[in-house]
């Protein structure tokens, strides 16, 4: 039995309560300058909004947000660690000062900050930011002179930073989470694409990392068409800019194969139709067909294999249960 000494800790945080209740100067004061550890200080008259969501693993931490305009500054008082920070501006920009050096990060941009230095972000405009806590320990194996590549700005166009990003909605999954064992493969395969990012060696122990990572955006990519009856390894490919054996291999190594997890995808699709009390009244061969099927007789050998059941059992069981 897997002892799980590596849960995942979720908050929110949201400074709306205290805006109804007239009492920002406290949240500024418990979450900013208390859990936070930085000063939070409204821009040019705008009422300050602050709300963010935090899942945290003992070695890293995502946090997604949206912010009103405002300026943090993060002082010597408020230094308690020195990890760092890799922040995505999703939406929004900003500045960052830190180190000497005057950042300006636009909209899809991302940049690094060391929490063991003091520094500030003028963000002028409402903003949605993805956050990243790294650990230091984790990072300096693979990259020299981490602190001088704070204050830099990393393009949008970064195949790495698209798949870091993409690859820490994982973080939203439940089935990704289950176990402590997946939730460490979670933080070390962050770390892994932080490094490269950064300009560390895609040696073996950064490759699991990025393969995961590539693998879950070959698989996110799958699901966003699915409804394509053609749906097809080469067009998957062309999409990802890496070759059809390499997918085919990604899913090897995951122990599946390609048109497995498209047709097991298909299926949990349809399934969740079936039995949505919203959707009880559309055709059946309508749900096949919008879940990727273009063929009915093979779709209800598919669904019997897979549920035992056939989608009109399964659809009249979830009526009785509804």
């Amino acid at each position: 039995m897997e002892v799980d000494d590596y849960e995942l800790l979720q908050l929110h945080v949201s400074s709306e309560p205290f805006a109804q209740r007239g009492e920002l100067d406290a949240f500024r004061e418990v979450w900013g300058r208390k859990m936070l550890r930085y000063e939070l200080e409204p821009m040019d008259g705008h009422p300050l909004h602050f709300e963010v969501a935090l899942r945290s693993l003992p070695d890293f931490t995502m946090a997604t947000g949206s912010r009103s305009p405002m300026r943090t500054r993060r002082t010597e008082e408020h230094i308690d660690h020195d990890d760092f920070f890799l922040v995505v501006f999703t939406s929004g920009a900003a500045e960052l000062n830190e180190c000497g050096r005057v950042a300006a990060i636009r909209e899809g941009e991302a940049v690094l900050s060391s929490n063991g230095s003091p520094a500030s972000f003028v963000i002028p405009t409402r903003s949605r930011t993805l956050s990243y806590r790294l650990s230091r320990a984790l990072l300096r194996p693979h990259v020299r002179n981490l602190d001088d590549l704070t204050a830099r700005p990393i393009p949008r166009e970064s195949q790495l930073l698209r798949l870091l990003v993409g690859y820490s909605g994982a973080l939203n999954d439940q089935s990704a989470l289950a176990t402590a064992g997946l939730r460490r493969a979670v933080s070390a395969h962050m770390h892994d694409l932080a490094a490269l990012l950064l300009g560390g060696k895609a040696e073996p122990p950064l490759n699991e990392g990025l393969q995961a990572a590539r693998l879950k955006a070959i698989k996110d990519d799958v699901l966003r068409r699915l409804a394509q009856s053609d749906l097809s390894v080469d067009e998957i490919a062309a999409s990802q800019q890496i070759s059809e054996r390499y997918i085919r291999k990604l899913f090897a190594s995951s122990g599946t194969t390609f048109s497995d997890f498209v047709r097991e995808a298909r299926l949990d699709c349809a399934h969740r139709i079936l039995t949505d009390p919203a959707q009880m009244q559309r055709p059946i061969n309508a749900i096949a067909y919008e879940s990727g099927f273009g063929d009915l007789s093979y779709f209800n050998r598919a669904f019997r294999q897979r549920y035992g059941m056939t989608p009109s059992e399964v659809r009249g069981l979830a009526r009785q249960s509804g």
